[in-house]
């Protein structure tokens, strides 16, 4: 193993941390002194050289993103695991209807009110019908349980060395990192038998809500002198309340509470093939790679403000709304505030109205109903029932200013960031945290697709770009 003298030339080290050199004031990723007028110039190259016509993706037929104009989505893949329907049938014409999704064939709402009538945590649960295919009876649901618990403890030397030791401002890049940490305890890390794929399965959606709250404590030490807390997880609790008694100092939470977040962790467990994190598992996973590896490039694509991170977004924009309203039930100032964000204008100058519209769902997003529904509760119970009120009222208005503004061929709706981001912060839950939060649950849809991938036969995925560059020919040096 390399000593920490010797792991880097000109590297100091501080509580076992690189530094920059003492005799540089420069970070180690800064630009060459001097030549940051070079990277402004290769800057304005990348931005003419790089972008392709638009008008060549109409003239070549080409599906942006995989999805037609309509939101129908280039067939790819065959899964049992997933399903995600935003239109219907009539005659021969496919159109808009209230969105479904369908975990192993059955309806998420026939699931969440089936575990939540029972007084059940439902997360385990649904862990296990996406991974076998099956409800689990209750002798078969405890040993599962139980077996996810036992995986939960992480050795101290690897929360010492993995974690502590390198804390990130980053939880997404934290997660990471420690995913690959995992895999150098793993004798069979590279092993990719239907076994030890489902043993180190298992053994990542245990442990992930780990890393990201002890990342999370980790920061708070490092960067805002708060006291390093530590809870080992309680094998009485299940993920939910786990993942709160980890987060809280004083380990305290409320049955709604949990319940809730249980709730929002089976409404994020799984969304279809074609969902960018679970067909990058796909396309990873084709290669034959480690779990590790797979798992990690799902991550990365999730932390996308465009796809996990969509949550983040939508919090920060009503921040920004309820800053400039006067008055939250006025609707003209809503709108007025909508349109300008549209026209980029205001918020972050994106044009986009976060938590509306999604590529597959138009009349509704069924995780939103439902989610709206606790929501709404929780708001009560926590004193939130006027940003509730706010995020009803522009639920109602956004799709009809985005319909008015934009080209729109299928339905606007609120997809489920809309209030995903409200239900976090009623459960105190720190943004640095909501993305995790998604990826803890989402660890699970991974999973089942990777073992899908690779027990039928998996054949690499390598899909088709067609080159619209001119041919050329080699310029010698002196004339160029």
């Amino acid at each position: 193993m390399e000593s920490a003298a010797g792991a880097g030339a000109g590297l100091l080290h501080t509580k076992g941390r690189p530094m920059a050199n003492a005799e540089s004031s420069q970070p180690l990723l800064a630009v060459p002194r001097g030549r940051e007028g070079s990277l402004d110039a290769w800057t304005t190259i990348v931005d003419d050289a790089c972008p392709v016509d638009p008008a060549l993706y109409v003239e070549y037929d080409v599906k942006r993103g995989l999805r037609d104009q309509t939101g129908k989505g280039v067939l790819a893949g065959l899964t049992q695991i997933g399903d995600v329907i935003g239109t219907a049938t009539e005659g021969d014409q496919l159109v808009p209807a209230p969105g479904q999704l369908i975990y192993r064939g059955i309806q998420i709402e026939d699931l969440v009110d089936g575990f939540v009538a029972q007084g059940q945590p439902g997360f385990e649960e649904t862990a296990y019908l996406l991974l076998f295919g099956d409800l689990p009876a209750k002798p078969d649901l405890q040993e599962f349980t139980e077996y996810l618990s036992g995986m939960r403890k992480m050795p101290r030397g690897f929360i010492h060395d993995g974690i502590i030791r390198m804390p990130s401002r980053d939880m997404m890049n934290a997660m990471m990192r420690g995913v690959l940490g995992l895999y150098t305890l793993d004798p069979q890390g590279s092993d990719i038998s239907t076994r030890n794929l489902l043993r180190q399965s298992l053994h990542l959606i245990a442990k992930l809500p780990m890393l990201a709250v002890y990342s999370y404590q980790c920061y708070l030490e490092e960067f805002f002198d708060k006291s390093l807390v530590i809870h080992r997880p309680d094998p009485e609790y299940s993920t939910a309340e786990n993942f709160l008694h980890m987060l809280r100092r004083d380990s305290c939470f409320t049955d709604l509470e949990a319940r809730l977040l249980d709730v929002c962790l089976v409404l994020h467990a799984e969304h279809g093939g074609g969902n960018n994190s679970s067909f990058t598992t796909h396309v990873v996973s084709s290669t034959g790679t480690d779990t590790y590896s797979a798992m990690v490039a799902a991550l990365g694509s999730l932390k996308g403000p465009r796809h996990g991170g969509a949550n983040l977004k939508v919090v920060e924009m009503f921040d920004d709304m309820r800053s400039e309203l006067t008055d939250w039930e006025d609707d003209e100032q809503i709108a007025d505030y909508l349109h300008r964000v549209l026209n980029r204008e205001a918020f972050d100058r994106r044009g986009l109205v976060y938590g509306m519209g999604h590529p597959v769902y138009s009349i509704s997003d069924p995780r939103t109903v439902i989610l709206r529904g606790y929501a709404e509760q929780l708001a009560a119970e926590k004193g939130y029932s006027e940003e509730f009120a706010l995020h009803a009222r522009v639920e109602r208005i956004a799709p009809l200013i985005i319909s008015a503004q934009r080209r729109i061929y299928k339905g606007v709706s609120a997809n489920v960031d809309f209030y995903s981001g409200l239900v976090y912060r009623m459960l105190d839950i720190p943004a640095e945290l909501y993305t995790p939060l998604f990826a803890i649950s989402r660890i699970v849809g991974w999973s089942a697709h990777r073992l899908e991938e690779l027990t039928s036969g998996s054949k690499l995925i390598r899909p088709a770009y067609k080159s619209v560059a001119p041919l050329r020919s080699y310029v010698p040096m002196e004339e160029r």
